[in-house]
């Protein structure tokens, strides 16, 4: 991928890491009894373990493990991206993708530091390139759990679904770097409020997802992708 950035400028700054720290703990335990359900209704539809751990590349380029609650057969070998139906995913998983629950147990990574709330979604090392400017910004700061790009990419599932070649090309090719585009693009005029403001639309598409994509619909003229 070849990628060159405009007028470079330092990310922004956003929610104060303190503060990030102490909501990530007060959500790991009010999400407990949840992901105690999740995890034995994995264990006893598709055994152990009921964890993904996978290692994603962080803040200044450094490795760390993200954790996941494991919504793929556990030996479910085979392309890094997912599409909707791909055949590793388990019906219970494909419960946990739709409501985004697999998710919780990245609060564990926010409270360590990997993570922050708000930020560019981790990849795996081989699809980031450090050479390139713009990887460079994303690179600068704490990936995320959620941000704009993943918020207007939320059925990303279904797009690459609707890919009939290599889908890994398609998302090296086309997908990553318009959410590269999307990721500088935020960080270079983030703020705590703005943060703020892309958790309250996450929980908002989470809790009424038929709403959320009317919104996003409209937001893009009636259809058409941005």
């Amino acid at each position: 991928m070849s990628a060159t950035a405009p007028s470079r400028s330092s990310p922004r700054a956003g929610l104060a890491r303190p503060v990030e720290a102490a909501l990530a703990a007060a959500g790991l335990v009010l999400a407990a009894p949840v992901l105690a359900v999740s995890a034995a209704a994995i264990a006893a539809t598709s055994g152990l373990p009921v964890l993904f751990r996978q290692q994603r590349v962080g803040r200044g380029g450094h490795p760390f493990t993200l954790i996941k609650l494991r919504t793929m057969r556990a030996s479910g070998a085979g392309p890094k991206v997912t599409a909707r139906n791909d055949p590793r995913i388990t019906a219970v998983g494909r419960f946990l993708r739709r409501t985004k629950l697999d998710e919780l147990p990245e609060l564990w990574n926010v409270l360590r530091g990997d993570m922050s709330f708000v930020g560019p979604r981790p990849e795996v090392a081989d699809y980031v390139h450090s050479e390139s400017p713009l990887w460079q910004e994303v690179l600068s700061v704490r990936p995320g759990l959620t941000d704009p790009v993943t918020l207007r990419l939320r059925h990303e599932e279904a797009l690459l679904e609707a890919v009939t070649g290599d889908r890994e090309k398609y998302y090296r090719e086309t997908l990553q770097p318009r959410k590269l585009e999307g990721y500088v693009d935020y960080l270079r005029r983030r703020s705590w409020r703005s943060d703020l403001g892309v958790l309250l639309a996450t929980a908002g598409a989470i809790l009424r997802p038929r709403r959320a994509d009317q919104e996003l619909e409209r937001a893009r003229g009636g259809g058409s992708r941005t």
